[in-house]
């Protein structure tokens, strides 16, 4: 369970042997059922989570009652209410399993205690803070400018997982598209392929 992390730290800062075992000691293993939530609007978020197996998604609700998902988080990936986990507030967002999953926990106390013990964390948590904030201007970008189809193929390309592991309604809200144009652009993509 902790290989992942450990290799996925390594991937982005050089981190000492005499490391590994004490970042793992801040953490908190914890095992999730398909659609058990992480986390509920209104909570607040308690911990930062590292998905080792398995897949997450962020959502919040719209005034129908309809998610509109904000991202999926696969193995190697971290996930959380952002804003409620740093700033202790309540949660805007729901976190829950698309599959059976498995998550490592850091608590905001334990966080900043990891980050002044071992100041590699501290460059690697912001890489991953830059990169994050890349990501996120791009999707914004293709969300304002790109067509439903564009859409599509910039997600198939960028992350063949999501295509390959998420059911199309659950990427059509992510698209911010009807599930009946995911799919009538699914299955012309495939004629083409």
């Amino acid at each position: 369970m902790f290989d992942i992390l450990i290799s996925h730290i390594q991937n982005k800062v050089d981190l000492p042997e005499e490391h590994k075992k004490k970042i793992q000691s801040f953490f908190t293993p914890k095992k999730l059922r398909k659609k058990q939530y992480l986390l509920q609007e209104g909570e607040i978020c308690k911990c930062l989570s590292f998905v080792s197996k398995g897949l997450l998604k962020s959502y919040a609700l719209d005034e129908k009652g309809s998610e509109r998902i904000n991202m999926f988080a696969f193995e190697g990936w971290w996930i959380s209410d952002f804003n409620s986990f740093i700033h202790q507030e309540k949660a805007v967002l729901n976190i829950d399993a698309v599959e059976e999953t498995e998550v490592l926990m850091i608590s905001l106390e334990d966080y900043e205690r990891m980050m002044l013990e071992i100041p590699v964390m501290d460059r690697y948590f912001r890489i991953l803070y830059q990169n994050s904030l890349v990501t996120k201007d791009y999707r914004l970008m293709v969300s304002n400018s790109f067509t439903a189809e564009e859409k599509y193929m910039q997600l198939a390309r960028r992350n063949p997982e999501i295509i390959k592991r998420v059911p199309h309604n659950l990427i059509a809200s992510y698209l911010g598209l009807a599930p009946e144009t995911v799919s009538r652009i699914r299955k012309k993509w495939s004629l083409n392929t």
